[in-house]
Order: structure tokens, then C-alpha cells, then sequence
């Protein structure tokens, strides 16, 4: 199952009706000048052309599939960790802390704070409470964390 936030399912739609309606119109185009070229076996023009439409047509199958089978994940304010919260954890023995945002996996960016609900540490905290204390496997060994706040 795939989890996007109201803000990753909007950004697909626009990106899927682009596809459809703007780039599709560019390939297609792009297809009659190759041909037009002439003799399509030795045509490198067309060869792109023909990649670029199997590559959009390929990702307009993408999103659709992603939007069919999509769980949108509203923002919850319950006291526990689930998709679409904002979640504060203080690592064992650190001072910092580190905020995420538990999205699905499609919308994962780690740059931006984003982490998968099928992530290490996504699926540790998952369910849990403010307060709970969690512990990741990561590559390094075992991390404790304890979440400081949930939003």
C-alpha cells in the first residue's frame, strides 16, 4: 500500500496532467518530424523519439498506478506516530534533535526531512507515543531514540 500526503498526490496530478496533455503533444510532434526525415532504420531522431514516448507513457502508467492505489495520509493530531505526522526524536546520549515527517515511500526525501514509513526508523516509531523510547537496527548497530513530540 502506498502512502502520499494531500501535497504529493496534487503534485502527481499536475505531473500526470503535463504528461498528457503537454508532452505527449511534444513526442507525438517530434515523432512526425523524424519521420519525415526518411528511412527510419538508420533515423537516430526517430530512435529518441520513440524512447522519449515509451518513457512518458511508462510514467503516465506510473502515476496513475500510484494514484489508484493511494492512501492519502490527512495530518492527525492523535498522540501517536503515524503517516503525515511530524515527529521530534532525541537520539541516546545527543542533545540535538531531529525532526521528520513519516511519508510513504513515493514522497521519501531525506534532504527534506521526509522519511518512508517503511524506513528503519519509520517503522520503529510507527504506532508509538510521545515520550516512547525506540530502538533502530542501523548499519552501525542498535540507536536509541526517544520522541520528544508528535504533530
Amino acid at each position: 500500500m502506498e502512502y502520499l500526503t494531500h501535497e504529493k498526490k496534487d503534485e502527481l496530478e499536475m505531473e500526470l496532467n503535463h504528461l498528457k496533455t503537454v508532452r505527449r503533444k511534444e513526442v507525438a510532434d517530434a515523432l512526425l518530424y523524424a519521420k519525415s526525415l526518411g528511412d527510419l532504420s538508420e533515423n537516430a531522431e526517430y530512435q529518441q523519439a520513440r524512447e522519449d514516448q515509451a518513457n512518458c507513457e511508462e510514467r503516465i502508467a506510473h502515476i496513475e498506478q500510484i494514484l489508484k492505489n493511494a492512501v492519502i495520509a490527512d495530518k492527525h493530531h492523535a498522540g501517536v506516530v503515524e503517516v503525515g505526522t511530524t515527529v521530534v526524536l532525541v537520539k541516546e546520549g545527543d542533545k540535538a534533535e531531529r525532526q521528520f515527517m513519516i511519508v510513504g515511500s513515493e514522497e521519501a526525501d531525506s534532504q527534506a526531512g521526509k522519511i518512508s514509513n517503511e524506513s528503519p526508523i519509520g517503522k520503529a516509531i510507527l504506532g508509538k507515543s510521545k515520550g516512547d523510547k525506540v530502538t533502530v537496527s542501523a548499519p552501525k548497530g542498535e540507536i536509541l531514540y526517544t520522541i520528544k513530540s508528535i504533530a
